[in-house]
């Protein structure tokens, strides 16, 4: 008898549908390797270039906590989202303030950075997934630091009630939403975000309610879609929320094990984007937002740039283009992209030419530096 046929044993234990289908998250070997990792560490600390929201170029401390992840996740997920990879189902109170408490230390108490990010694999505002005294511990401490703050929430988390509470201990931060598409139909049956763009409208008038400012993440080419209709979709999202946004940030997509994309990337129905999509998706945004006198900032940051799993280009090219991508999210000067070609660009080209004019679902995008067997042991 298999162990996946002894689940419909009447006398074994009842399991949800989630948890029979959300391999390899529950595989053994991934519980164990999950919990393996010390509680009381944090995933990830470091440090980068940003912008403060006076225009300030300043270094920016990125603190990742392992945490028990986000509530959506436990009842569903995005297609996209592989963010469980980090996550402990047993993390407490104490081993978040020792995780924080390491990062600080690490980071010689904030001492060299002018911005703190903190990112929970989730939202830090959710009572069901970080505790109440963590949540006040963060926003109390940025604000005694006096450093400028940015944490990611979804939309249910942003009520009234909560940002009352939140604000109480710090009154100035920024929140980051994962908005991923404006389009109804792009987060139902693309992304399966679990809320509407009504509910972002909503989340955006309460933050700006209590004077926060508001960092809106979009998703570039979310699976189910070719690279013209992205390139088209992300450059009309991104006009659409620039007026209600103090930042926009662009996440091409990158292919996260685990996920909903994994599969179709495996199976040959998925090929990240070209980082040449995203050089014309920001000559376009950019030049559309001049036009209509808006100035929020565009943020581009290409993770796994240059790799399979990334937004890559032929090969040759790829660091070039990424720096300059980058560079872009802190300079926002189109002159970073001045001079940068390669051979590879009219092959983008003629895709994006072809794509328009036979609109494929799942577009005509192929391989474009490796065979299929190393496309499936890609790190």
């Amino acid at each position: 008898m298999t162990e996946q046929s002894s689940f419909l044993l009447p006398t074994s234990k009842r399991l949800r549908i989630h948890d029979l289908v959300k391999a390899p998250e529950n595989t053994p070997y991934a519980q164990k390797k999950k919990h393996a990792w010390d509680a009381r560490d944090p995933a990830l600390v470091y440090q980068t270039p940003e912008v403060t929201a006076d225009g300030s170029i300043c270094q920016a401390a990125t603190i990742i906590l392992r945490t028990k992840g986000c509530h959506w996740w436990w009842s569903s997920g995005c297609t996209f989202c592989g963010y469980f990879n980090d996550t402990r189902d047993d993390v407490t109170s104490a081993d978040l303030h020792a995780q924080w408490e390491a990062a600080k230390k690490k980071l010689d108490q904030f001492s060299e950075v002018d911005m703190v990010k903190v990112y929970t694999s989730g939202s830090l505002l959710e009572d069901r997934e970080i505790p109440l005294d963590f949540q006040e511990t963060v926003l109390r401490d940025c604000h005694t630091f006096q450093k400028e703050l940015i944490i990611e929430s979804r939309c249910e988390q942003l009520t009234k009630e909560k940002l009352s509470w939140a604000v109480s201990h710090n009154p100035n931060f920024t929140v980051a939403i994962g908005l991923e598409a404006y389009d109804d139909e792009v987060l139902r049956f693309h992304v399966n975000k679990g809320f509407t763009t009504a509910s972002w409208h909503r989340a955006v008038e309460n933050l700006r309610a209590y004077g926060l400012r508001v960092k809106t993440y979009l998703m570039f080419k979310p699976p189910f879609m070719s690279e013209a209709d992205a390139l088209y979709h992300s450059v009309s999202w991104i006009t659409s929320v620039a007026p209600l946004s103090d930042e926009i940030s662009i996440n091409p997509m990158n292919v996260q094990n685990g996920t909903v994309i994994d599969r179709l990337y495996r199976n040959g129905d998925y090929h990240p984007p070209w980082l040449w999509s995203l050089v014309e998706m920001i000559h376009l945004s950019h030049s559309a937002l001049q036009q209509n006198n808006t100035k929020t900032r565009i943020i581009v940051h290409p993770t796994a740039g240059g790799k399979l799993r990334g937004s890559h280009n032929c090969g040759q090219c790829d660091a070039e283009v990424v720096a300059a991508i980058e560079r872009y999210a802190v300079s926002a000067s189109l002159e970073e992209f001045s001079g940068l070609t390669c051979e590879c660009k009219h092959r983008w080209s003629m895709e994006i030419e072809l794509e328009r004019k036979m609109p494929l679902p799942l577009g005509i995008s192929k391989h474009r530096r490796t065979s299929k067997i190393d496309k499936l042991r890609s790190p």
